[in-house]
């Protein structure tokens, strides 16, 4: 049986931002921001039909707020456990985490998500 429902992406913020040495430590929040406006206006590069991408931001990146096409949010303690509960709460639908954390990787690939690393992300 195929699964119609939208590709659920969540996004690693801080990983993502923190794969590229652009300076991004002086304004967490700023460079979340941009990253999400990458993924509003881009999307996810290589991938067709319905997307649904939620930020998983922490730290100094709370407060980014949501933009059409992107839902953000704010993890309340630690942002792994808050993409690993996205995925595990996710039901029969397909989910694909874009982070490098190899610990991050590991737990929700076996809850049966997918895993794509940061240079999949529009720069």
């Amino acid at each position: 049986m195929e699964n119609s429902a939208a590709l659920l992406v969540i996004v690693d913020a801080a990983n993502v931002v923190g794969s590229v040495p652009d300076g991004w430590w002086r304004d967490r929040r700023g460079a979340a921001e941009r990253l999400r406006d990458r993924l509003a206006s881009d999307g996810l590069p290589g991938r067709s039909g319905p997307v649904e991408i939620v930020l998983v931001v922490e730290g100094a990146a709370r407060g980014v707020e949501s933009v059409p096409g992107v839902r953000v949010e704010a993890a309340p303690g630690s942002g792994d456990d808050h993409m690993v509960a996205l995925a595990a709460g996710a039901g029969d639908r397909p989910v694909l985490v874009v982070t490098a954390d190899r610990e991050l990787r590991r737990r929700v690939t076996a809850l049966g998500a997918d895993v794509t690393g940061p240079r999949s992300v529009p720069r």
